[in-house]
């Protein structure tokens, strides 16, 4: 029996290529999740954020951030090659467009990392985009894992926090919204499995063009 040319057609059909927005209060382990990802081989295309900040100890420029001077990302605004860009604690951060822009040409799914004001701003440009919140069991769960860092002053800490509650309240922007629990990594992992898997089976798919 011949397959039909209807179904034939359906069986070609490959998923749209996903772009991820990853976002959450600063110190809710976005960068814990996306190293946990890359270590288990998760399919991504990790986009990485240019910054101004300092680099900490134990990262690697190009890995965990492109490290910038504030003149390197001003020519990158200028050039237009900032898919959004904010100042955030004093320090500028931006996400490359080019770099998503290719890898979602090539059809690879893509996961950026951005703070509540950058994932609002992706929104109106890329509302097609997929949109996960991270938040923490409790602010004062929040407060613990900050002070740990030991990167911040007690004004700073005040202040994350403070913006944290703020933030929040930002949860309808979102599609999705995990608990980040520090001893549950692997849940979250499989939370975020589930929600790719759940976008790859919609009859509508999410296209996304840049």
């Amino acid at each position: 029996m011949k397959q039909s040319h209807s179904l034939r057609s359906f069986a070609s059909l490959k998923t749209a290529p996903l772009l991820i927005v990853l976002s959450g209060p600063s110190g809710v382990g976005k960068d814990v999740v996306l190293t946990r990802m890359k270590k288990l081989g998760r399919p991504f295309h990790y986009v990485v954020t240019a910054t101004t900040r300092l680099q900490r100890e134990g990262e690697k420029n190009g890995v965990d951030y492109y490290f910038l001077s504030q003149e390197e990302f001003q020519q990158m605004i200028d050039k237009g090659q900032l898919l959004e860009w904010a100042k955030v604690y004093g320090n500028y951060y931006g996400v490359p467009r080019g770099e998503i822009s290719k890898a979602l040409s090539k059809g690879a799914d893509v996961i950026v990392k951005v703070d509540v004001q950058g994932a609002a701003t992706i929104k109106k440009i890329l509302p097609q985009a997929v949109f996960i919140f991270l938040r923490p069991p409790s602010m004062e769960e929040l407060g613990g894992r900050l002070k740990q860092r030991r990167s911040e002053s007690s004004a700073d800490l005040a202040l994350r926090l403070e913006k944290a509650r703020e933030e929040v309240k930002s949860l309808p922007l979102f599609d999705y919204v995990i608990t980040s629990h520090q001893d549950r990594l692997d849940d979250i992992i499989s939370q975020i499995d589930a929600i790719v898997t759940a976008e790859k089976c919609r009859v509508k798919p999410r296209i996304v063009e840049l």
